[in-house]
């Protein structure tokens, strides 16, 4: 019987996912459409999130959807300070730490209590600038937060 850890993405298939997820800005328009769309899609499913688009520190989009309570808020806000210490997916960060059996207080000194190596947040590369902020969603497993915020990224205008 598989693990949950055998149905995560590999590395090699989150860093192809991270490139082609590369965005040609992200203005304040552009984080409140993407928020919009994420709104949306949750809505529509009734899933219980808190979103949030976050660029340079500045927090541009957060919704709390019903359901969602202050505890998905602040996994949100520390899965996103993983997305930026390390410019990649939050998932990414997660699974270099279970293949590595590792927390991220062991191997880098970061403290649970502000950083969550924990599927849902995505960087937001710009074409020749790097990581300019993140996108997440918290208040599913953490696979299936990852996957809907690639969802809203794959289908937002580039």
């Amino acid at each position: 019987m598989p693990s949950d850890h055998d149905s995560w993405p590999t590395l090699d298939e989150l860093l192809r996912e991270e490139e082609e997820l590369e965005r040609t800005g992200l203005s304040e328009t552009d984080a409140y459409e993407l928020g919009m769309r994420a709104v949306a899609a949750a809505s529509e499913r009734g899933l219980p999130v808190a979103v949030g688009v976050w660029r340079a520190g500045r927090q541009l989009f957060h919704c709390g959807l019903p359901g969602s309570t202050q505890d998905n808020d602040a996994w949100l806000r520390r899965k996103g300070r993983v997305v930026m210490r390390f410019e990649h997916s939050s998932l990414y960060v997660a699974r270099l730490c279970r293949d590595k059996n590792v927390t991220l207080a062991e191997r880098y000194g970061l403290p649970a209590s502000r950083y969550a190596a924990a599927g849902g947040a995505l960087p937001l590369r710009v074409r020749g600038t790097g990581v300019v902020g993140w996108m997440g969603v918290s208040g599913l497993p953490q696979v299936d937060d990852h996957r809907f915020v690639v969802d809203i990224l794959r289908g937002a205008a580039q």
